[in-house]
Parts: structure tokens; sequence; C-alpha cells
């Protein structure tokens, strides 16, 4: 369910509760479109994350810890030099949409106190964080900057007054009377039929999810709802958004096979006959973490590696064009034992041939029927010429199809290659590992090496992750190629258990051992060699496991390629690792 205004209105009443009054200690923007505000109040320091976000633009309290880049951005800049120390006064929302305004107030350098006000903008792609001097109504800067080019309604930038969005027609949740009810529904009856997003063109901070809900209960409490019926309707209303105004929330989420579909500040009841797993929480920042840091995550995480996704994507269309040609080329080849024969044929005739034939009947001695055939040949050539001509043929065609399929193995094992570094950039997990993965590219010739006149900090490589097992014994998951190859060829013993899901890419998984491991122990590394790996969201994949020195690194092999013998298999539908992460 998209973040509503009346979720948004249970938001601010936690946030008043714990952050009235608090100081402001630091500054951080660890994302373009995201900032996070550590505030003190009593020795306690909270962080507020308000994102700007187009897909999950949200204002909640967070544990999260963010890596922050190594030069703040300019927007970062401006509120630390405006807001740095700055006491929040109030937190407002406008009406009962999407609209925040976070009211600081501040001492300047020569002791006057000045008013800030951050407003926060939750509205999809329109979602914007922008800073007003209260005094002169002045944009001091915006996260996201709105040129007249852009909007031609408002702009937003340095320098410009503020100006709020444009006004919604529907009512306020919290605020209308019987007579304004009464003519907005007739109004909207009037132009649509009764669907899911009935209410949700009726009030402001409504989502379609939520007004799909009032009209399930609409219908489990008989009530009509038709124009005849509109003090009925008027009545439910207000009973249902009465409770919710006075603080009346249970802060439930909606699972099926452990993801996360829904949450509200209130039950579902349309969603509780749908096998889902509910799970209430005490605390809506809370619940909306779960709900979107997950989804958030992945959606940054798959924007910052779109171009290694599409260097590689293009690789791999450059290699499955290349086995095309080559398969083709085989294909043609198998004409050359024809070839063959007919140079055999016409050597063991050839005192029969003269010049000037167009062709030659033979006996096919090598036929079990001995039929004649019929042998084209060229009539300008020799009857010896005409022999080597289909031997060279048949030599040519033998040599394309020998380098032909040297080539296809070699084509497939870059195939392999370039799948499973894909593979890898679908299941990163931090920036860093991106970077990883991006040096990989680089050693391997994917990606072209600029040396940069500049000294610049190197990254250290991240480390393979590291799981404990129920039965407390070190299970480590490689997340790129170069960490595979360490884990298996440098950091295990060679009774340690090697595993890897059968002809899927995906990454090495080591259990630290020496050759003895229980059946849950074995099952769940078992797990997390299917979960990280191209197959984690099928069934019953198979997953290759043995001892490490049955693992080898052929001569020339590309980062992660290895070949391996003696193994077991073992069967497992992944799913996300319930083991303790080190």
């Amino acid at each position: 369910m998209a973040l509503d205004g009346i979720y948004l209105y249970s938001l601010i009443n936690e946030l008043k509760d714990e952050l009235i009054d608090a100081r402001v200690e630091k500054v951080n923007q660890p994302e373009k479109d995201e900032i996070i505000l550590t505030l003190k109040k009593n020795r306690k320091s909270q962080k507020l994350l308000i994102s700007a976000s187009s897909n999950y633009s949200r204002i909640h309290l967070t544990n999260t810890n963010k890596e922050n880049p190594l030069k703040a951005p300019m927007f970062c800049m401006v509120l630390r030099k405006y807001l740095n120390t700055a006491t929040l006064k109030d937190i407002k929302q406008v009406q009962s949409d999407r609209l925040v305004i976070l009211e600081f107030e501040s001492t300047d350098e020569l002791g006057f106190n000045s008013e800030y006000s951050l407003i926060v903008e939750i509205m999809g792609r329109h979602s914007n964080i922008s800073l007003v001097r209260k005094r002169d109504n002045l944009v001091m800067d915006s996260i996201k900057h709105i040129t007249p080019d852009i909007n031609t309604y408002r702009v937003l930038y340095s320098g410009v007054p503020y100006k709020f969005p444009p006004e919604s027609l529907k009512l306020n949740t919290f605020s209308f009377n019987k007579e304004a009810f009464t003519k907005k529904v007739m109004d909207v009856y009037s132009k649509k039929e009764l669907d899911n997003k009935f209410f949700s063109n009726i009030f402001t901070g409504i989502s379609s999810n939520f007004s799909k809900e009032l009209l399930f209960r609409l219908q489990s409490n008989n009530i009509d709802f038709s124009l005849n019926n509109l003090d009925g309707l008027y009545d439910f209303i207000i009973k249902t958004f009465n409770t919710i105004k006075d603080v009346n929330f249970n802060y439930v989420s909606y699972s099926k096979n452990s993801i996360l579909k829904d949450f509200y500040c209130t039950d579902l009841h349309s969603l509780k006959n749908e096998n889902f797993e509910l799970k209430e929480f005490n605390s809506p920042s809370v619940l909306i973490e779960s709900f979107y840091f997950e989804k958030d995550k992945s959606d940054r995480l798959n924007n910052r590696s779109h171009d290694l996704q599409r260097i590689v994507h293009t690789n791999i269309d450059r290699v499955n064009k290349k086995v095309s040609i080559l398969e083709k080329t085989l294909d043609d080849c198998k004409e050359k034992q024809k070839l063959n024969l007919y140079g055999e044929l016409l050597t063991a005739n050839i005192y029969s041939i003269k010049k000037g034939d167009k062709s030659v009947k033979v006996l096919n001695y090598y036929s079990e029927n001995e039929e004649y055939i019929d042998i084209p040949i060229n009539e300008n050539k020799t009857p010896s010429e005409n022999v080597q001509i289909y031997f060279k043929k048949y030599n040519k065609l033998k040599k394309s199809e020998e380098n032909a399929l040297i080539q296809i193995k070699i084509a497939k094992e870059e195939l392999s290659y370039l799948e499973s570094v894909m593979a890898n950039i679908l299941n990163v997990d931090n920036y860093h590992e991106i970077e990883d993965i991006k040096s990989e590219l680089v050693e391997t010739g994917y990606i072209a090496f600029k040396k940069s006149s500049k000294n610049t900090k190197k990254n250290k490589p991240s480390k393979p992750m590291h799981f404990l097992s129920s039965d407390n014994i070190d299970i480590y998951v490689g997340k790129n190629n170069i960490q595979n190859d360490y884990l298996t060829l440098k950091f295990a013993s060679k009774n340690d258990i090697w595993l890897h899901t059968k002809n899927i890419p995906g990454s090495h998984v080591i259990i630290k051992c020496n050759g003895e491991v229980s059946d849950s122990t074995l099952l769940e590394a078992a797990n997390l060699a299917g979960y990280y790996s191209k197959g984690k969201t099928s069934s019953n994949i198979p997953v290759d496991y043995t001892e490490v020195k049955n693992v080898k690194k052929p001569s020339g092999a590309k980062p992660g390629m290895v070949i391996y013998y003696t193994n077991k298999t073992i069967y497992v539908t992944p799913k996300v690792p319930e083991i303790e992460q080190k």
C-alpha cells in the first residue's frame, strides 16, 4: 500500500511525541534524494529519515546506518548551515494530504533567532524536500530543483518564493461536514461507477487500497451504498474516521511466503480471509521501515549497478550471437562426409572419368545397398583436379568443424562466467560489492581501465559473507567471483565442504567442518548456495557438494570458474536465510 495521508497522520503523532524540542545534531545525505537528521532529546539520539524517492518517498524514524558520500551534496551543506543545532518546534500535516512541515528554530551567527520550515512533499515522482526561511518565505534550497522548463505552475530552487502544490479539490479526511460530503458523493457518483477508488476520489489522504477496504466494510455490515442512503453512508464514514482520529491505531503488515505485500495503521479486513501472514507492530516507523527498506535498497542498488548490468548483458548477447554463428558452421560442416565420399569414389574410378564430363555415375561400394550415384564434376578440370577439389572442400570443413567445436567450448565457458557475474550483480547487498564486481570486470578486460591522474583512494575489497549454522558451524558465501576464488582456492582447507548450484550460476559456499557435517548444517549451507544464485526464485533446485580437495581450477580459467568430481547432490527450495549472519 502506498503511504497515504491517514498513515502519515499516525506517523506524525509518533514523531511529535518523540522529537518535539529535540536538537539537530547531525545532517547527512546518504542518497541524492534522501536525508537523515540525527536529533537529540533528553540525552537520547534518534535518526529521522526523509526520502523524496520517486518510488518510495516517506518520512519515519530509523535505526539503519547508511554510508555517506566522501563529499557532502550541496543540499546537505545548506541544511547543515541553517539547521545544525536548530530545535524542532512543531510537525504539521497540511490538511490530510501527504505534505509535512517540520518547523525549526535556530540562532544565527549574530545571535538572532531564525525560523525555518523543512517542507516534505510525499507525492510519488513529484516528491521533494525544501528548506524555506519563514520570515520571507524564500527557498534556501530543494533536494530536487524544479525549473520553469519542468513545471510552469511553480519552481523550486534557491532564492525563489516557496509555493505550495495545487490545493486538492477533495474533502479533508478529518474535517468535513455532511453538506460537503453529500455534494461530493453525488458529484463523484454521477461521473463514475462504484469502484475500489470511489472513496479515494472523494477524500484526500485515502489510498485506493484503503478505499477498497472501506467498500468491503460497507458490504460486510450490509450498509446500502446508494444515493438513497447518504445519511447511513455519512454516519459510517464519520464513525470510521473518528476512530482513526482518536489515535486508535493498529499497525499490521500482511505477508505471503515471507514477502511483505501490504501494511496499514488499522486492520484490513479485506485481506484477513486471503491467507496472508499477519504481523503486528507497536510503531508506525518500524512497520514502514520493514516494508520499504528492502524494496528501496534493491531499487537503489539496481539503479547504481545499471551500467554494469548493461555491459554484462551486451557481452552475453555477443557471446550468444557467436555461439549461434558457430552452431550454424557446425550444421554446414555436416556435408563434409559426403564430400569425402565423393573424393574417395572419384579416386577409385578416375580411369573412367574424361575431361569435359559434367558428371560421373559410379558405384557406391561404401553403401550396404551398393547403389549407383551421380557425382557432379567440373568439365573444365582434369579428373585429378576434380578429385582434389572434393578433398580440399572436405579438409576445409573438417578444420572449420574442429575450430568451431573449440570456439563453442570457449564461448560457453565465457557465457557461464558472464551469467555468474550477472547473478552476483543481482545479489549485491551494498555499493562496495558493486565496486568489487566492477574491479573484477576491469581485471577480466570487459571494462577498459582508465588511469586517473588524481590520487584516488582505493577501496578495500569487501569480505565474503559469514554465517553461523544452527550447530555453530562457520559457513562462508562468496558475493563475487574474486571472493569465490579466494574462498575455494586459498581460504578453505582440503577437507572442508564446498557447495554450488548444479549448472546454475551462483556463489561458492564453504562449510568449515574438516569433512564432518550434520544434515541440518548441510541443508542450511545448500539453502545459502541456492539463495545466492540465479535460481533463488525457483523451487527444488540441485546443489552439488563435495570436499574442497575435489575442486580444481583449470589453467587460464576466468575468476570463479572451477571443475569438481566425486560430488553428491541435494535439492532445496531457496528461502531467506534464517541462520545468524556474523
